[in-house]
């Protein structure tokens, strides 16, 4: 019993010095991260769009992470810069991915400012590339007789449109065609990211 209040002691003293130089000090350390000069915050649309990203696992054969020369011609596919840090400020979890079925989406919206294109390739792939695996997304989607007023009507050749009707793009499909047109890193990054990290070169907004 004698022992049991030093062991505690010990223990506590143990746990404590952890905890200062595990994670109090590290985080004293940290500088607050600003983002890449030019880069905004979401849209609560583009917020939205991107729960649908997530829900549907586009990090799976996605990335969203450009490599520097050294590692991967990634510049020469037409990806952009090396991403760096301050690029991901606002995305809250990133999406970085290990996967590459399918080309880095970090500049998509600079590369395909197209909301029609994204569209129509989201519902299906092979209107566009006919050699692509990418999945198609039909349920993202609604086949209605005719387009009402506000509907976005989703351009098909006449091969993948139904036979009777329109197919008319859900608000998910609006939403994630927004954070994928919001995918743009293209700015150079900051001088402190260059300096940092080797590199050359969001509250929501209304």
């Amino acid at each position: 019993m004698n022992r049991i209040v030093p062991l505690a002691a010990v223990a506590l003293g143990i746990l404590a010095f952890a905890t200062v130089l595990l994670v109090i000090a590290p985080a004293a350390q940290i500088r607050p991260l600003e983002g890449t000069p030019g880069l905004q915050p979401y849209t609560q649309q583009e917020l939205r769009g991107r729960e649908v990203y997530v829900e549907q696992g586009c990090v799976y054969c996605h990335s969203q992470q450009p490599r520097g020369p050294e590692q991967a011609p990634d510049a020469q596919r037409g990806w952009g810069r090396a991403a760096v840090a301050s690029d991901y400020v606002y995305d809250r979890p990133h999406q970085l991915g290990t996967m590459r079925t399918g080309p880095d989406l970090l500049n998509v919206g600079a590369r395909l400012p197209s909301r029609d294109w994204h569209l129509t390739h989201l519902y299906q792939p092979r209107a566009i590339f006919d050699w692509s695996i990418m999945p198609a997304y039909p349920y993202l989607f609604e086949v209605k007789p005719e387009a009402e007023p506000g509907d976005v009507v989703v351009a098909l050749p006449k091969d993948d449109a139904p036979d009777q009707g329109v197919v008319v793009a859900t608000q998910d499909a609006e939403d994630l065609v927004a954070y994928l047109l919001a995918l743009d890193r293209t700015m150079p990054a900051g001088e402190d990211s260059v300096r940092d990290y080797g590199y050359e070169s969001r509250e929501p907004r209304e």
